[in-house]
């Protein structure tokens, strides 16, 4: 059987798709009703500190090749210990606590690019260790690997249900108990969970759009057999799940015209895609005059900037920013009386988000960074105080919209990466790389957001190289002047800036060329952008 499927498809792979099958028979027919959502999240927020404190014991304490048992343990916090600091400070201040005495994890530590050092012990973090020893894996996905290899991360179809209790009670409370639903990203693991959240409750996706065309040679088999199992499903189950359709990133009016065509039968369209993406979309629309008034996007994976905001409210759309992670899912969805263009509530029903504090060990971590911790049984990967490379403001605020009704009160807004991005040798931030590619440059020499990207290469002979790439549809422009443009604008807030961006000049590292940009293995379009060859493959 594995033959017939294919050299590059492996047992578990095959075990994987039997597992699937079988459980989406019984998971699918049990939809929930969104009385029922609301009460599971009444039950969560109730029962949230016992909730993690029955995790860690079970996935930690009792879990030997655990590094935050190790950590624990290093700490002098036993089981108890935990149980007394979660019950007389909350279970954010239990972990403010564990991290001033080294219980955390940098993104460095938890991605294993370096090896955990507390005083006078060193840990290595090892991916069996992070997993949720009580999870099953019946759909697998990978980290986007924006920074380096992606990983592979199995989803219990039970996390799946929990997590679509938080996907419907978000979408009513923006007034989408009845909008028709479409996904456009690239066929795999990460589609497959978003179609089934959508089925659970109740309302599947009426379109699936592909940025990928799994019919092109070359493409890994996984992903025209991901497809293949979602028709399955839809035939065993007879919950009706959409076939995709091969729509390719830069070429998105189809997607445009269908939800024009949809509003104008009185429906509301609501395509769940990444922020790139949806700049897209509404690019092609304005470019063919088509009116998106009326059409509604969930937009994560990337920022949101107040550059693609205003894009796609110029189409007459409207968008709701996300954020969240392979290992999580979704960690907040966008409030309904913004403060900040990407301004979201915290589901802190399903986990924990604390930031660091002045720290005399001097952990590296920025004071906005995020450290997440899981809370919630189904967990796949099990985070205690774990960065992930992101940062945000985080606030208490009242902003009375129907998401804080629902009793999420915390706002995360700013979201960016403040890992060091290294380009030509040089190193600078993802939020000066943002500010220069999607203000600067559209404001000097036309375009917008998606139009201008970095990317770092290695050329033959061994030696870094920086591109600019530029949009064509931008028109002529002079390819030095482009170049003097960006590197003035890095080099303009400080002074090791603008040693860093003579060093490009003289070095002839940073080249300008014309094209569009490039997207990653699950289509995002990055600011920064380090090709990899992932969607292709070798037999």
């Amino acid at each position: 059987m594995i033959r017939r499927l294919g050299a590059s498809i492996s047992f578990d792979d095959v075990a994987a798709g039997a597992r699937f099958l079988g459980g989406a028979r019984a998971f699918l027919r049990r939809p929930f009703s969104l009385e029922q959502a609301r009460a599971t999240l009444r039950s969560r927020l109730e029962r949230r500190e016992a909730s993690f404190l029955a995790l860690v014991d079970r996935a930690v304490y009792r879990h030997a090749a655990s590094p935050y048992r190790q950590l624990l343990g290093l700490a002098g916090c036993e089981s108890g210990d935990l149980e007394r600091l979660v019950y007389q400070e909350g279970i954010e201040g239990a972990l403010h606590s564990l991290y001033r005495r080294g219980v955390y994890l940098t993104v460095d530590e938890y991605k294993a690019r370096r090896p955990v050092v507390r005083g006078s012990a060193t840990l290595t973090v090892r991916p069996e260790g992070l997993r949720n020893p009580s999870s099953a894996s019946h759909v697998a996905v990978r980290t986007s690997g924006s920074r380096g290899a992606g990983t592979r991360v199995g989803i219990d179809l039970a996390f799946v249900r929990d997590h679509a209790v938080n996907t419907h009670l978000t979408l009513e409370a923006h007034g989408g108990t009845d909008w028709l639903h479409a996904h456009w990203g690239v066929p795999g693991g990460t589609a497959i969970v978003n179609l089934l959240e959508f089925a659970m409750g109740g309302t599947p996706p009426v379109r699936w759009f592909s940025q990928l065309d799994t019919a092109a040679s070359g493409v890994h088999p996984r992903y025209r057999w991901s497809s293949r199992v979602v028709r399955w499903t839809s035939f065993v189950t007879g919950v009706p799940l959409p076939s995709p359709v091969y729509v390719p990133l830069q070429e998105p009016l189809p997607i445009a015209r269908w939800m024009a065509d949809v509003v104008q039968t009185g429906n509301t369209t609501h395509l769940w895609t990444y922020a790139s993406s949806a700049v897209q979309v509404c690019r092609a629309a304005l470019a063919a005059g088509i009116d998106l008034g009326g059409a509604r996007f969930t937009a994560g994976g990337e920022p949101l900037t107040a550059a693609r905001l205003a894009l796609i409210r110029r189409s007459g759309a409207q968008v709701a920013p996300r954020y969240g992670a392979t290992e999580t899912d979704i960690i907040g969805y966008a409030c309904l009386a913004p403060e900040a263009p990407d301004d979201q509530h915290l589901l802190h029903d399903r986990l924990a988000l604390i930031q660091p504090r002045p720290d005399p060990e001097r952990t590296g971590l920025p004071p906005l960074a995020l450290l997440v911790t899981s809370t919630l049984a189904t967990a796949p990967v099990i985070l205690l105080n774990v960065s992930l490379g992101d940062q945000a403001v985080l606030v208490q605020r009242t902003c009375g919209c129907p998401l804080e009704r629902l009793g999420w009160a915390t706002h995360l807004h700013t979201i960016r990466s403040f890992e060091k991005l290294t380009a030509g040798g040089m190193t600078f931030l993802d939020t000066d790389v943002i500010r220069v590619l999607e203000e600067v440059l559209p404001a000097r020499f036309g375009g917008g957001p998606t139009d201008y990207q970095l990317l770092e290469e290695e050329a033959g002979d061994g030696q870094p190289r920086l591109r600019l790439l530029v949009h064509p549809a931008i028109g002529p422009l002079a390819a030095e002047a482009v170049a003097e443009a960006f590197l003035a604008a890095i080099g303009d807030r400080s002074e090791g800036e603008r040693v860093m961006a003579l060093h490009w000049r003289e070095g002839g590292f940073l080249q300008v060329e014309r094209g569009a940009p490039l997207t990653t293995s699950s289509g995002k379009i990055l600011h920064l952008h380090q090709p990899r060859p992932i969607m292709r493959y070798q037999s």
